[in-house]
């Protein structure tokens, strides 16, 4: 199952909820209150995000976070790479190539680095402002079916080839 982490999910509800109010500075125990989470979760939230320039911090007292860019230069892939401790990979090869006892003979990594590619490409893709008016350049206007890409049926005993979707996106 490809699922993002507890950690990156807050970090876009942060950065959406920040970009909501651009020229708004905020403390982590207010944007904890506003969103309901943990103050320690935000505080970790932030720190990371402050390390990889996402966010910008203000001391003294009317200190507090603010964005550290535009939201339209923020992207969700750059979001996950500030926050979690691993590479983006959705296999072991393709975040640590050497990592694998069996990467050497892999006849299906290949195809599993174009899969990483093309969804790294989708998260650049996808912007904090995007997420935040849910209809920017990322938003699906429809559902994505299974007979949205043909694949024709493998003959007895034959490989089936994996279609070429380089070009698949999540845009309009």
């Amino acid at each position: 199952m490809l699922r993002i982490s507890k950690i990156v999910d807050y970090g876009i509800l942060v950065l959406t909820h920040m970009a909501s109010r651009p020229t708004h500075v905020c403390s982590a125990a207010e944007l904890a209150g506003d969103l309901g989470l943990g103050q320690p979760v935000v505080s970790k939230v932030l720190k990371l995000l402050a390390q990889r320039g996402l966010v910008a911090s203000t001391r003294g007292a009317h200190g507090g976070y603010r964005l550290g860019r535009e939201a339209e230069r923020i992207n969700v892939a750059e979001i996950i790479d500030a926050l979690e401790d691993q590479p983006f990979g959705l296999t072991e090869c393709t975040a640590l190539p050497g990592a694998c006892s069996v990467e050497g003979a892999c006849h299906i990594r290949s195809h599993w680095q174009r899969i990483n590619r093309i969804v790294r490409r989708t998260l650049e893709s996808v912007t904090v402002a995007d997420m935040l008016d849910g209809e920017g350049p990322g938003a699906v206007s429809a559902p994505v079916h299974a007979s949205a890409v043909p694949v024709p049926a493998p003959e007895a005993g034959a490989r089936r080839a994996i279609p070429n979707i380089t070009n698949w996106s999540l845009s309009k």
